[in-house]
């Protein structure tokens, strides 16, 4: 089996690397160049990054710290 194909240059072809906005500052909702500018598209299926957790109450911290102090102490 023979397959050819036949490439062309499309009317989205360009030599340089795009990188789209990944993200909407209030900068470019003041002068709306935010309307000629390419996004990057959501994806709203992703897991997104885990919750941070296990971290200590702040009074919890503050009676370790007392507590170095007074050991440090004697």
């Amino acid at each position: 089996t023979l397959k050819s194909f036949w490439i062309r240059k499309g009317s989205a072809f360009s030599t340089a690397v795009a990188r789209p906005e990944t993200e909407l500052t209030p900068e470019m909702i003041a002068t709306g160049s935010w309307r000629r500018l390419p996004f990057k598209p959501y994806n709203f299926s992703s897991l997104g990054l885990p919750p941070a957790c296990g971290h200590l109450h702040p009074l919890l911290k503050v009676r370790s710290e007392l507590r170095q102090i007074f050991l440090e102490m004697g």
